[in-house]
């Protein structure tokens, strides 16, 4: 029998399981670890929780993590109530498919400001992650900053237009639906130091923007480049930038109608955020674009900022042991391997770019790479410990493991708490979690 840990239970997590399943069949123990008790990763905590029918991914998720070979291990923290090296220990391969869950910084003066914040912080506020459920950011000004060109900053935007009604159906945390009720904003600017034809957003996100019950798009015309130069862009693109001219052909007068204004402000680089106590404004400088790069022109405005969200990029956790690539955010390895038994996946593999599904062809490309390495000898004969070891060492350190069987007691108590029209009512920290197990 060959023993497998991963570390995480996102999408990376669990479609290397089923990888690892399809791959050894009945010939594999599968430990899926997660330091919350409740499984899924981002799909739980970085899916829009009005973007429903990509949550329901988890279904297939769920199929793998009830099968008989592949156990969810909630509740244990990697790096301090157990570490990589006793793991290494107990299972013939260690995956780590710990995602992307730390905000790039901005790098400007100013961003440690109040009201100021990442992504992975906003949209955990949003979302219930019991890291950020206290984060409390006032949206009682006028106008709101989303720094980032990808869909992640179309996400934040769409949240902060949206109405109560447009969100009652959605799984928002009651105190960030609340906090939203009340918000003031009627400006909302997406910031970005390139052009059009480099944002990293779909259409069908992008097309979003377009049905909103009181916002309206804002593209000024002289941002887009000339229409013919769009043939060249890929297919994806190319329908992203269409929606941006249909936003730029809005007449006036109907986005006058509106109450928010969600503008784009491309070729825009943030260059300092402004205040005194709590964000102001803040300072950008012009672009122009040199060979795709964005070249400052000295061009230096302020824009009014009551709130800003940076949506620029996520990096890895570094683990004790384990080699890390600081400049990428990302852990060090090659395709995947790490050190001999340890390998990665995912964002921890790739850092953070591509969707759910990119996940699943890296997932099977790990798995194949231990498969080899058990071929060739390289992670040793078998005999290792696996869970049994696991079990063992976790109950002589009193740890509280969570089983999957756990967290569907939680998720009946979350559905059971939902206010009306929406799927779930999330646990906001972890001892409420706990407590609904009884």
């Amino acid at each position: 029998m060959r023993h497998i840990a991963i570390i995480g239970s996102g999408p990376a997590g669990y479609y290397t399981a089923e990888a690892a399943q399809k791959t050894f069949g009945d010939d594999v123990r599968i430990d899926v670890f997660d330091r919350l008790p409740v499984p899924y990763g981002l799909i739980r905590s970085g899916v829009a929780p009005d973007h429903q029918s990509i949550k329901g991914v988890s279904r297939r998720f769920e199929h793998v993590a009830l099968s008989e070979n592949v156990r969810f291990v909630g509740n244990v923290t990697i790096g301090s109530d157990v570490q990589i090296a006793e793991l290494q220990r107990l299972y013939d391969a260690v995956v780590l498919a710990t995602g992307a869950p730390h905000d790039r910084a901005l790098g400007v003066p100013g961003e440690d400001l109040a009201n100021v914040f990442g992504s992975a912080a906003f949209v955990g506020w949003y979302n219930g992650h019991p890291e950020f459920a206290g984060l409390a950011p006032d949206l009682s000004g006028r106008t709101a900053v989303v720094v980032g060109m990808g869909n992640v900053a179309l996400d934040v935007a769409r949240i902060l237009a949206k109405t109560p009604e447009e969100l009652r159906d959605s799984d928002i945390v009651t105190h960030a639906y609340d906090a939203l009720k009340s918000s003031m904003l009627e400006r909302i600017v997406v910031l970005g130091r390139r052009g059009p034809h480099q944002i990293m957003m779909t259409p069908r996100e992008l097309g979003e923007l377009g049905n909103l019950t009181r916002a309206a798009p804002h593209v000024d015309p002289r941002d887009l480049p000339d229409p013919g130069d769009d043939a060249m862009l890929e297919p994806g693109l190319r329908k992203a930038v269409r929606v941006l001219r249909e936003f730029a052909a809005i007449p006036e007068h109907i986005r006058a109608e509106q109450p928010i204004a969600l503008e784009f402000a491309f070729l825009n680089q943030p260059r300092a955020l402004i205040g005194d106590g709590a964000v102001q404004a803040i300072e950008v400088e012009k672009t122009v674009l040199e060979r795709g790069r964005a070249v400052g022109t000295g061009e230096i405005r302020r824009i009014p900022a009551d709130l800003v969200i940076s949506c620029i990029g996520y990096r890895s956790s570094p683990l004790p042991g384990v080699p890390f690539d600081e400049r990428a955010g990302r852990f060090a390895n090659d395709e995947g391997r790490i050190l001999a038994g340890l390998y990665c996946v995912g964002w921890a593999r790739r850092g953070p770019s591509g969707t759910i599904g990119t996940n699943r062809p890296d997932g099977f490309d790990v798995v194949e790479k231990i498969a080899a390495d058990m071929a060739s000898g390289a992670l040793g004969a078998r005999g290792k410990a696996g869970r049994d070891g696991f079990d063992a060492l976790a109950q002589e350190r009193e740890l509280d493991v969570v089983t999957f069987q756990d967290w569907k007691k939680i998720d009946e108590a979350e559905a059971a708490a939902a206010r009306e029209g929406a799927p779930r009512e999330k646990f906001v920290d972890i001892a409420a979690m706990m407590k609904a197990l009884g």
